[in-house]
């Protein structure tokens, strides 16, 4: 394979860098995953629509995308069931292609036509991943076929590699903020029972958790409806 050019990997590397910077900079996880998107569709050669998808008990969740031709290859995916991003999730394999969409496909002989019918000519696809967890996969589309060559691919990988780690963090902040957030409402909570109906610390808990049970109810729903009301659960 012919060496590609220095300079073209130094841009590229500038605006892996950038895209780092901007990523970190994101306040939750959807911001992070739209700026992704955004960051591979410039700097990935060849690619014209970009998104994310992930797959739970056989249903596609589209994460996010660059147009709504994106959501549609999505939901083909879901009703088909197959599709390089599809299977980049449920099967754990890095890296998925269709090189030409103008050629039958064995593998996604279904999927293959009907992308093929949105204006597509070649598409990519990437597992978001880290060493403890499959987060989804990412989708790359070009509107021409064999659009991504060689370092395209490479280049696709790397920010891929990047982009899971981003995501990763993004969504294990997001989890710590919404737990030391519960956690606050729950104290707030215990402290009213405490002060105004005068039970002890673990009474006031056993209380919250019994009513939450009871009603079938997120122990945080009920811990806000104390700190609202200043009612006991029961």
């Amino acid at each position: 394979m012919a060496q590609e050019p220095d300079d073209v990997w130094e841009r590229f590397a500038i605006g892996l860098a950038e895209m780092a910077r901007d990523l970190l900079a994101q306040d939750s996880v959807q911001t992070t995953l739209d700026r992704i998107v955004a960051h591979a569709s410039v700097l990935i050669t060849g690619v014209d629509e970009a998104g994310i998808l992930t797959v739970r008990h056989g249903e596609v969740h589209a994460l996010s995308a660059t147009s709504d031709l994106v959501r549609t290859a999505d939901r083909i995916q879901q009703d088909l069931r197959e599709g390089p991003c599809f299977d980049a999730v449920v099967d754990r394999r890095q890296v998925y292609s269709i090189e030409d969409l103008r050629e039958p496909h064995e593998r996604w002989s279904r999927f293959a036509p009907e992308l093929r019918k949105l204006g597509m000519g070649s598409s990519l696809g990437y597992l978001l991943f880290t060493e403890d967890d499959a987060l989804g996969a990412l989708n790359l589309y070009s509107r021409l076929p064999h659009a991504f060559d060689d370092m395209a691919q490479r280049a696709g990988w790397v920010l891929a590699s990047h982009a899971a780690v981003a995501f990763s963090a993004a969504r294990t902040h997001q989890q710590l903020s919404h737990a030391l957030e519960t956690r606050h409402e729950i104290g707030e909570a215990m402290g009213i029972l405490m002060e105004r109906h005068g039970l002890s610390e673990d009474t006031a808990f056993k209380a919250l958790k019994k009513a939450s049970q009871d009603r079938n109810i997120k122990l945080r729903e009920i811990a806000r409806q104390i700190c609202r009301t200043g009612e006991r659960p029961d």
